[in-house]
């Protein structure tokens, strides 16, 4: 029998173990799709307790403990205390074949040197040893970043946020921590607000923010598409190489600027008026803007994000009290893929296609994203369509597994960009390794079976690409230090 998450965790043969522990292990991170607030990584925030740095904003854990009859007074009826870390212990204590159940003792392990399990009877003696830990000098934000190796996070920012955080840190990184190993921090546009048709007084509500950051009264879509502009030239300014853009599917409704134009109007008089567009107006005008931003992206060398099929916010009871992202989301239908072709078709006959990244959140997507993605690579860049991690639901092993395999069998494996936190916890990265872990014991097994060679130099290399290597390349994001 193994060691409990030992040292071979996940690694079931030689090569696997040796792929691993000699080219994936050491590999530095770019977390190129995260939540972290940037002020608390300009700030080097410091955590009062392990509740406060693992419990809070967590809606993984959140969603556990809520499935463990856990009362929501004890997950988000206070600010994280020692109550909620033992509300969490006695979640864990039944998690075994959930990811979280992982994730947990691995972040016990990387940041805290705990290899025992989280128990009822452990639960005192790791809490007193996390605690003790967490008052050091090097638990704050910026400290835990560098212990898992963290050269860089590209952190999810909305056209009108002016990016104070992000000026102050590039100011200090530039200056005082030069050549110390502190990560770069980049945002990433992501104008979702824009787009959200579907409720026309919260749009409209936006329209007047955004205007406010970019100094312009935006009442045409000409004037939003200027506004847009001029924001994803500043965010350019600061770092930014990604847009990120969240959907259910995937607009596929070309219109020219004209239709564009009135259906604009049309949105501001229903909005006036406390009514709605129709279903495929409202999708006409989401496509045209979508369009627009992914041509800025193009002509700026940026990479554009589609996350697809999440339906959000569920439960609207709990909405209203607790709002978006604390864990009433779920998986949606399957992708269409003519509306996506066409989304990308329409880019691609300008010549302003961008290099894309699509996931899914419904695993059975995968062959149908993969094989509309391959009908858009053009050479212009290695891996230029990437079929996106397994996202949210789906990152446990199974999860990895199956996506790794529907890019190799329908793709190139060793040109993707690899491995996403998608989180607001500074405690998330050993999901890095995890996914590294999955990696190795996917491509090992195959050296095993004869199905590649056993030829570690070659396999080695490919699995650096994946871990590091072609992110770096692909994203070109600005301060990665050598």
């Amino acid at each position: 029998m193994d060691d409990f998450m030992g040292d071979d965790f996940l690694l079931p043969d030689e090569s696997s173990r040796r792929l691993f522990h000699g080219y994936a292990e050491g590999m530095p991170i770019i977390d190129y799709h995260c939540h972290l607030p940037p002020a608390d990584i300009a700030n080097d925030a410091k955590f009062s307790s392990l509740a406060q740095a693992w419990l809070a904003g967590d809606h993984y854990k959140w969603r556990a403990m809520r499935s463990n009859g856990i009362p929501e007074q004890d997950i988000t009826g206070h600010a994280p205390d020692k109550a909620t870390y033992l509300a969490w212990v006695r979640t864990v204590e039944r998690l075994v074949g959930n990811p979280l159940y992982h994730w947990t003792h691995l972040e016990l392990q990387r940041y805290f040197g705990v290899r025992e399990p989280l128990t009822a009877a452990s639960a005192e003696r790791i809490w007193e040893t996390c605690n003790g830990k967490i008052a050091g000098a090097d638990f704050g934000a910026r400290g835990l970043l560098r212990k898992m190796k963290v050269v860089a996070v590209c952190t999810t920012d909305d056209p009108a946020d002016g990016l104070e955080h992000h000026a102050a840190y590039a100011k200090y990184r530039a200056g005082a921590a030069a050549g110390t190993g502190e990560p770069a921090m980049a945002p990433a546009y992501r104008p979702d607000k824009a787009l959200a048709i579907e409720n026309l007084k919260a749009w409209k509500d936006y329209l007047a923010k955004l205007g406010a950051a970019a100094g312009i009264e935006i009442g045409s879509y000409k004037a939003l598409v200027e506004a847009l502009e001029k924001r994803h030239a500043f965010f350019h300014e600061m770092g930014c190489r990604l847009s990120d853009h969240a959907l259910v599917q995937a607009p596929g409704r070309p219109v020219p600027a004209a239709r564009a134009e009135e259906l604009f109007g049309r949105a501001l008089a229903a909005a006036a008026a406390g009514s709605a567009l129709a279903p495929d107006e409202a999708e006409e005008l989401k496509t045209a803007l979508l369009l627009e931003v992914g041509r800025m992206d193009a002509r700026r060398g940026w990479t554009m994000q589609l996350h697809l099929a999440c339906v959000r916010n569920l439960n609207s009871r709990m909405f209203a009290k607790l709002g978006p992202d604390t864990g009433y989301d779920a998986v949606g239908d399957s992708v269409k893929p003519a509306p996506l072709a066409s989304f990308l078709d329409g880019l691609e006959r300008d010549g302003l296609l961008p290099k894309t990244v699509l996931y899914s959140l419904n695993p059975g997507d995968y062959a149908v994203m993969a094989t509309v993605m391959g009908a858009f690579q053009d050479g212009s860049a290695a891996g230029k369509m990437q079929l996106g991690s397994s996202w949210w639901f789906n990152d446990h092993i199974d999860g990895m597994d199956e996506q790794l395999r529907a890019l190799a069998n329908l793709g190139l494996l060793s040109r993707f960009v690899g491995m996403l936190t998608d989180s607001r916890s500074f405690l998330s990265f050993p999901r890095h390794e995890y996914f590294r872990r999955v990696l190795c014991r996917l491509v090992g097994g195959w050296m095993e079976r004869g199905e590649a060679p056993s030829d570690f130099d070659a396999l080695g290399g490919i699995i650096k690409d994946v871990c590091y290597r072609n992110a770096r390349g692909y994203f070109g994001i600005p301060g990665i230090e050598d």
